[in-house]
């Protein structure tokens, strides 16, 4: 079956989840509204939620698909959902105010703090690591290998951009914006890179999964894992960010939805069977198509579902950033708001995480 355009995706992702949320009318009670007073099944506060399509984002693809967001919110909070490809639309998407919170990278989060004067946004849980490879033709077995070659992200400046343009440099290959260079990158969607790179249009892709898994299957090979580039091989590649006009006007409902990610986490580590099955029912909701629970499958272990938002590798990647010329130094003080996620770990008996 034909796969729907992402714009439509949020559309669709909208109506299952207003579903979700009227079948839970029996959960706990509602948030507060704009004016401080709590909301109702009458009169719910709306809390508009964007995610990407990715099993990197898994958290937001099982909260919503198991009805856990719908349950920690309440009857009083109508859940909205929206898909995008990648973090700058996402970012567009709440600084227009169309977004209320979004499971995010980490770059985007960076940008919209930078571009605020760190007003806009708050950090207020990590959702997963790992989960993201450069896959390219099999001749290619080097950086070298890579001189002239085309490189697929899912866009400029989000967090896989960054982290194929700083690799490069440390390579000694250089890269433009524009798309020039020793290596040409070129931003495309996800949904276009297994495509691109089957007719030859593309020689390899810094991507997440399930995109990793997809192209290794299409005949690609994995030359580099990010996760061997990081301490532990731990590095954040999922936040969940709340806008801080939403936060200050509804800190119960952000409270709730931090909630419902914690339950999340929980649930997939604990149920990861039901979670990939979950994870490819969802999929199929928004495109017409599950995705395969093979595919899941394979790309799970490089994936690793944590509450803790990583900040230290928030950090290093801003200054990767810095470094290949798509941002400027920016001070992240303010950046994290952990208040409601430790509320929810100590509620929960875990082990609450240090400040930044």
């Amino acid at each position: 079956m034909r796969r729907l355009p992402l714009r439509r995706l949020g559309t669709l992702a909208t109506v299952a989840i207003v579903a979700t949320a009227t079948l839970g009318t029996a959960a706990a009670c509602g948030g507060d509204d704009a004016s401080g007073g709590s909301g109702s099944a009458a009169d719910p506060v709306t809390l508009r939620l964007g995610y990407f399509p990715n099993i990197t984002h898994a958290p937001a693809i099982v909260g919503v698909e198991k009805g856990i967001f719908a349950d920690k919110l309440g009857t009083g909070v109508k859940l909205e959902t929206k898909t995008f490809n990648a973090g700058p639309e996402a970012i567009e998407a709440v600084f227009s105010g169309a977004l209320d919170a979004t499971y995010i990278g980490p770059n985007p989060t960076v940008n919209a703090h930078s571009k605020s004067k760190g007003e806009a946004v708050r950090v207020v849980s990590g959702a997963a690591s790992g989960g993201v490879a450069l896959v390219v033709k099999p001749e290619i077995t080097s950086a070298e290998g890579l001189r002239g070659k085309k490189i697929a992200t899912p866009q400029l400046g989000n967090t896989q951009d960054v982290a194929v343009r700083y690799w490069l440099k440390e390579k000694g290959l250089t890269t433009t914006k524009e798309g020039g260079g020793d290596v040409a990158i070129v931003p495309q969607a996800n949904s276009q890179t297994l495509e691109t790179f089957r007719s030859g249009a593309i020689d390899g892709a810094w991507v997440p999964e399930p995109f990793v898994s997809q192209l290794v299957n299409a005949g690609g090979k994995v030359l580099v894992d990010e996760r061997d580039l990081w301490p532990d091989g731990k590095f954040v590649i999922t936040n969940l960010i709340v806008s801080t006009k939403f936060l200050k006007a509804h800190p119960d409902v952000v409270q709730k939805l931090v909630d419902g990610q914690v339950a999340a986490n929980d649930f997939i580590n604990k149920s990861p069977g039901e979670a990939q099955q979950a994870i490819s029912d969802h999929i199929g909701s928004l495109t017409g198509k599950p995705l395969d629970l093979k595919l899941i499958k394979q790309a799970w272990p490089s994936l690793q579902f944590l509450d803790d938002p990583i900040a230290s590798s928030l950090k290093t990647g801003l200054d990767h950033a810095v470094a290949v010329g798509l941002t400027e130094p920016v001070d992240l003080n303010g950046l994290y708001d952990l208040s409601f996620l430790n509320k929810s770990l100590k509620s929960s008996g875990a082990s609450e995480v240090p400040l930044p």
